[in-house]
């Protein structure tokens, strides 16, 4: 009997179900515990005539009878390699040995939550915490050098807020959306949250979007005819307090001259001796311009790298497999208890006789989930032929055809 019984990768034959728990089950025979193994070995064609259970799935995964899917994947004699574990230094430890925690049993009444080994993250998880550090570095940054601006704290800040309005904002705006996109990341890898990693990946495409904005912006701005686009801001966007600003900050008078579409002000009057604003004005632009749309293409490789990264490695920051609970359609009720019990106990008639069989379904009787759903109805120890996809107790259950 220590020969592990052949399993298949969807279903799992009752017979070989038997075949596992005969052995698991012997606590529980009373007076048969003092019989020979050999007198309890199974037939040798016994894994030649096997009774598969099928079950028909509805629309919503379970099963049409309310019986759970896995009274079909019971497994068979585990083998050794599966029982037996080896320590850090590959000396074989005892078999059985309890889990240290997680997966389902984290669920249950006293059992630990987390695992009792020191964890450690895996590659995955270290990748997005690397490309999650860098993008909230640059966006913090950059959000400081917008706030500054707007703040009138560098030299000549009055004049971008004035003639480079609409880039300030659409730059303000991106680095506001990074910091929030990292901090979703920063809560999605502590927590090894896929949800909010997923958020997280979807969001550095919006971020991507808003930082490349700007520096196009700024690109076709001073690329093509900044000269003209400076003549036709002067005279019809800005203003007389837009004129009135750029003209205190740079210390100039009118556009060409103190008689060309200048704003009066204490120092800007038509004997001052101030020079026109344009060059000042171009030579500024010129150069802020230059310096704003060369950052902003600068942090894309950079971003790219973020958002392949959050594709790749936000559904592996841990290598479970989804939320590590059994799905509802495989989780075990007393039905699907019962017809587990009623085919093992068909199969230990054929193997053991009516008696054996009759005093396990005895003690298993015990168990207030169960009673009422076993049967009760006498045991037929003669060999069966294969059975239909469901027997007499799914149709005791509703799901005759």
């Amino acid at each position: 009997m220590e020969n592990a019984s052949p399993r298949s990768s969807i279903r799992l034959s009752i017979a070989a179900s038997a075949y596992s728990a005969a052995g698991s089950t012997r606590h529980i025979l009373g007076g048969h515990n003092n019989a020979s193994s050999g007198d309890y070995d199974p037939p040798s064609g016994m894994n030649d005539s096997r009774d598969t259970l099928t079950h028909y799935c509805g629309p919503t995964g379970t099963t049409a009878t309310g019986v759970s899917l896995m009274v079909n994947y019971l497994p068979s004699k585990f083998s050794a390699s599966l029982v037996s574990r080896k320590g850090d230094k590959g000396i074989e430890l005892e078999p059985h040995l309890r889990k240290s925690g997680g997966g389902v049993e984290a669920f249950r009444i006293g059992e630990s939550r987390m695992s009792d080994r020191r964890l450690r993250w895996n590659k995955f998880k270290w990748i997005l915490f690397c490309t999650n550090f860098c993008l909230s570095l640059y966006s913090l940054i950059s959000l400081i050098v917008c706030l500054l601006t707007w703040f009138d704290v560098w030299v000549h800040a009055d004049v971008v807020r004035v003639g480079n309005r609409p880039e300030l904002i659409i730059s303000t705006i991106a680095a506001s959306i990074g910091i929030f996109t990292s901090l979703m990341g920063w809560a999605g890898i502590l927590m090894n949250n896929r949800g909010f990693l997923a958020t997280y990946t979807f969001l550095t495409w919006i971020t991507f979007a808003f930082l490349v904005t700007p520096g196009y912006m700024t690109y076709r701005h001073r690329t093509f005819n900044l000269e003209g686009k400076i003549n036709a801001e002067w005279s019809r966007a800005l203003g007389a307090s837009g004129r009135l600003r750029i003209q205190n900050q740079l210390e100039c008078c009118g556009y060409f001259s103190p008689f060309v579409e200048a704003t009066v002000s204490s120092t800007c009057y038509a004997r001052t001796l101030l020079p026109g604003c344009k060059l000042p004005y171009l030579t500024l632009q010129r150069l802020v311009l230059r310096r704003w749309y060369a950052a902003a293409f600068s942090l894309v490789p950079l971003h790219i790298i973020v958002m392949f990264a959050g594709l790749m490695c936000s559904n592996h920051v841990t290598y479970r497999f989804g939320k590590g609970m059994m799905p509802e359609a495989y989780r075990l009720n007393a039905s699907s208890m019962a017809v587990i019990m009623e085919n093992y106990a068909s199969q230990l008639a054929e193997q053991y006789g009516s008696e054996v069989a009759g005093e396990v379904l005895k003690l298993s009787r015990s168990n207030p989930s169960l009673v009422g759903d076993v049967p009760s109805t006498p045991i037929n120890t003669a060999r069966r032929p294969a059975q239909a996809p469901y027997h007499a107790k799914y149709e005791s259950l509703g799901g005759g055809h």
